[in-house]
């Protein structure tokens, strides 16, 4: 089983001397953990940064069999925010959500669209008003939407002076 599709990296974990086990969130084959030769070289280090927007490539055997990676860049989240702490932090959160709350291997793209959708604004004044959005709208696409009675989306700004 072979395919390829662009994504956002959600974990690694060191594996044997030079390999890596990493989590995808891919558009359209969903959550996909693989294997990764080669991944703590300082070629692979530096492009393997949770966050990152990536095209994955698989190759398995079968579908029940642990599938080995090939990766290109596609969009570094990561290296401009350096000096913003928050903002890291809000897409490590984001990333560890999806990483614990997605089934494996089942495509989710309206999940996908909007973690796209919060990434691409992470750079905004109202970044923190986009993560909450984008927290509210994954409980809901997971089926547990919750609804405030006294919420109000213009309260949200107030937060960005933290």
């Amino acid at each position: 089983m072979n395919w390829q599709d662009e994504g956002f990296l959600l974990s690694k974990n060191n594996f044997d001397e030079n390999s890596l086990i990493i989590e995808a969130f891919t558009l359209n084959h969903g959550k996909y953990a693989g294997i990764v030769y080669g991944g703590s070289s300082r070629k692979l280090k530096k492009i393997l940064q949770i966050g990152n927007k990536m095209m994955f490539f698989l190759k398995s055997k079968n579908e029940n069999r642990v599938g080995y990676f090939s990766l290109e860049l596609i969009k570094p989240i990561i290296p401009p925010l350096f000096e913003e702490k928050k903002r890291i932090t809000a897409i490590l959160s984001a990333s560890n959500l999806l990483k614990m709350l997605l089934p494996e291997r089942q495509s989710n793209k309206k999940i996908y669209q909007s973690f796209n959708n919060f990434i691409d604004k992470i750079l905004d004044k109202n970044w923190i008003k986009d993560y909450i959005l984008w927290e509210l709208h994954l409980i809901k696409e997971l089926g547990f939407e919750v609804i405030f009675p006294n919420f109000n989306i213009q309260n949200i700004n107030s937060f960005n002076e933290l």
